[in-house]
């Protein structure tokens, strides 16, 4: 467990630091999605730091010019390890609020454009909702969000909630799923193991939500998670 902790504080350690040496860098820009490629240039040497190999599938899918709503499973801080890797130009994740105030990196995490939800206050996460599905069109942005809303490293995943649904049909772009492999055989924080090993991410193909309304959404989010748990399941 030694190990483990000591991997796990330097994982932390190199985000803080990251974030401290270059805010003041990406501050000269300004916020603006453009800094998310410096956040994926400091993440990427971490898989060769912990030699995690990352295997992705179906990268071709996101391959198109206008905006879209990638959704992913979320098990552990490894995520932002799959989330580089794949991420597309013009591309920001949704966050809880609270990374905000995490000193020099909930800074970096703003001026990289990273779009912050206040999850206990449900008029203003639907506000913050609206105002980005506007953003999206407007700006042509590609937003990835994690439906389970908090990480899990069960084998099987939470109910997903629905904001990023009704943001795909707001904005009436369609959805990606992104699925990560579970990292049982390399990493767990309840047994305390963190080794190498490989990770595969699996990108589906797109789900449409052109003419859909916000009835719809219930029905969407069940179907893009039950597609998703299969793949898990598959890749288990």
């Amino acid at each position: 467990s030694f190990h483990y902790y000591c991997k796990v504080a330097f994982f932390n350690a190199w985000i803080v630091a990251m974030a401290t040496l270059l805010s003041p860098i990406v501050a000269l820009r300004g916020r603006s999605v453009e800094n998310m490629k410096v956040l994926r240039a400091v993440i990427l040497p971490l898989k060769h730091i912990y030699g995690i190999k990352i295997q992705v599938w179906g990268s071709e899918h996101l391959k198109i010019k206008e905006p879209f709503v990638i959704v992913c499973n979320h098990q552990a801080s490894l995520d932002l390890m799959g989330m580089v890797e794949v991420i597309p130009e013009r591309c920001v994740p949704i966050a809880k609020k609270e990374l905000m105030y995490m000193g020099t990196v909930g800074w970096a995490c703003w001026l990289c454009g990273i779009i912050f939800i206040d999850r206990h206050r449900r008029e203003d996460a639907i506000d913050v909702i609206s105002q980005t599905a506007r953003t999206m069109r407007r700006e042509n942005l590609r937003v990835l969000i994690f439906p389970e809303g908090t990480r899990n490293q069960e084998r099987s995943m939470l109910p997903f909630k629905r904001g990023a649904f009704h943001l795909a049909v707001q904005a009436q772009v369609p959805i990606f799923p992104m699925v990560i492999s579970p990292y049982w055989d390399f990493f767990s924080s309840k047994d305390k193991k963190f080794n190498s090993g490989t990770c595969t991410v699996r990108i589906l193909p797109k789900v449409e939500t052109q003419g859909l309304s916000p009835e719809d959404v219930p029905r969407l989010t069940e179907t893009v998670q039950q597609a998703m748990a299969d793949v898990f399941a598959e890749m288990s």
